[in-house]
């Protein structure tokens, strides 16, 4: 008996497209300074904690922008990093995640406007994580929330208080911001050419 060789599967091929270029992301960014800035009635106790992985570079552009829009402001002394890897509630779920170090600024977090920085905001779970993890560092006065991108999706009550755009998506779509910082673009990660974009990526 002859067997019938399968057919081959067909590869699935990924759709990509772009939502926000480098000079997309810099008006974004600059909106948002000004936001937090008049929010805050000025630049008094504020400080911006960034959470890895690119949730820091963003922030470290923001201080760079609230800085050229208030000379008072030393960009390196509001800005800090805040790793919420072990206060995650899906961490038997997901595979090893990197451990990135938390540095906060030298005056701390007691008594200041802290604002959250991530680059996607999608089911709220990082960001509880964050909560908890400040809970363990100190008293801020105020905890706000800046996001890149908000792609809705929630499963938990969170809302950011400054979004560069809000990009409704499909829960199968994947959104990918790619920065200079963090990636390339080679293969995402090393290598290639430095970019700054928003992509959505579909499978077709």
């Amino acid at each position: 008996m002859t067997s019938v060789p399968e057919a081959p599967v067909p590869a699935k091929v990924v759709l990509t497209r772009v939502v926000l270029s480098q000079a997309d992301i810099d008006r974004a960014l600059t909106r948002i300074a000004h936001e937090i800035l008049e929010s805050n009635k000025g630049s008094q106790d504020l400080v911006l904690l960034g959470i890895p992985r690119r949730g820091y570079p963003l922030a470290v552009r923001l201080a760079a922008k609230i800085a050229a829009a208030d000379p008072t402001v030393d960009p390196a002394a509001i800005v800090g990093q805040l790793d919420v890897t072990m206060f995650r509630d899906d961490l038997s779920h997901q595979g090893t995640r990197p451990v990135y170090p938390t540095q906060l600024p030298r005056t701390g977090i007691d008594n200041k406007v802290v604002v959250l920085i991530d680059d996607v905001l999608y089911s709220g779970r990082t960001i509880r994580a964050a909560l908890d993890a400040l809970i363990d560092l100190g008293r801020p006065r105020i905890v706000r929330l800046a996001v890149l991108i908000d792609r809705g999706h929630r499963e938990l009550p969170i809302r950011a208080d400054h979004v560069g755009k809000n990009l409704p998506t499909s829960s199968a779509e994947k959104v990918r911001v790619r920065l200079e910082e963090t990636d390339s673009a080679g293969d995402g990660e090393t290598g290639g050419t430095p970019v700054n974009e928003v992509v959505i990526e579909a499978t077709a």
